[in-house]
């Protein structure tokens, strides 16, 4: 992390006379990272299954694309495959005490089925895996066939990618084990502007509003769940990585400001997470903003920003 320099005066000298520069400078490191991890499998025939995991809002999604995108101008074909996509159907999961599901824990994704695939995947180099229908909370009928040549790579991507009870079971010499998230707070001398789960909720909040139509009091709502599953199922095995990704793009409190701004004002005097709100839009006034158009259009931060 050396080659980041985080400080607030950094991003706004350089967001306001030379954002080109800051914007080319931020996508030329994590696309140098996604080269270095896609050449370490290149020469590696023996790692078969990237193991990515990563909390909300830390662009697994993305960076699981750019590897395979990455892996496939070397010549291997790659697949990636979303743990979500083994989630148990509804009414099937464990629930939090409040009565509602907990998406969070292991326990709600069918690990016995996780173990099939994969593992028919590494000896057989065939098997069946499930698509989920989040708008039904169940299964789809359809399912999606890989069969795998000599040089094929999957790319296995989500919050409990790391978890000893999905790898366990896989032969340890086939995985290469990625942990990605935003890694670096932003400071202002040594006082801190931004920290890390800061930045992952600015993502969350815009990508949630973006795509899923979810208010910024849903986004809320859900956090306390989603950092106390974090907490529980994800930091304790980062130990476990071979690769660490750092996400952070510096310039991107830039780019989330104007609409991150925006959606933080609706939150009414009357809500619990007033004060918060007001908290993180006099962090984000602190910087200038940068126009959406100028984020590269295959840029991590797309995945939150939109197209």
């Amino acid at each position: 992390m050396a080659n980041i320099n985080n400080q607030l005066s950094f991003i706004v000298e350089n967001a306001l006379n030379n954002k080109e520069a800051l914007i080319e400078k931020s996508e030329t490191r994590y696309r140098n990272i996604i080269e270095n991890i896609a050449e370490k499998i290149n020469n590696d025939s023996s790692k078969k299954i990237v193991m990515l995991a990563g909390p909300s809002g830390s662009g697994k999604t993305t960076t699981a694309n750019k590897i395979k995108e990455k892996l496939e101008s070397y010549g291997h074909k790659a697949y990636t495959v979303s743990l979500d996509d083994f989630y148990r159907n509804i009414g099937e999961g464990p629930k939090h005490e409040d009565g509602t599901y907990d998406f969070e824990c292991v326990e709600s994704l069918d690990t016995d089925l996780i173990h099939k695939c994969l593992g028919e995947l590494i000896t057989s180099s065939r098997s069946e895996l499930p698509l989920f229908d989040f708008m039904t909370g169940r299964r789809k009928e359809e399912k999606n066939v890989i069969t795998l040549q000599k040089d094929d790579v999957i790319i296995v991507e989500g919050l409990h990618a790391l978890n000893p009870v999905i790898t366990d079971t896989l032969p340890q010499e086939n995985l290469l084990k990625i942990y990605i998230s935003v890694s670096s707070r932003i400071y202002d001398g040594e006082k801190i502007v931004l920290n890390k789960r800061n930045l992952r909720f600015i993502r969350r909040m815009v990508r949630d509003f973006q795509f899923r139509n979810s208010s910024v009091e849903n986004t809320y709502s859900l956090w306390p769940k989603v950092m106390n599953g974090e907490d529980k199922y994800l930091f304790p095995f980062k130990k476990n990585a071979d690769v660490i990704v750092n996400s952070i793009h510096i310039y991107e409190p830039c780019a989330f400001k104007t609409q991150a701004i925006e959606l933080l004002s609706g939150v009414e005097k009357s809500s619990g997470n007033y004060q918060d709100a007001q908290k993180l839009i006099a962090s984000l006034e602190k910087f200038p903003a940068i126009e959406k158009n100028l984020v590269p259009h295959d840029s991590l931060l797309r995945e939150f920003l939109g197209r």
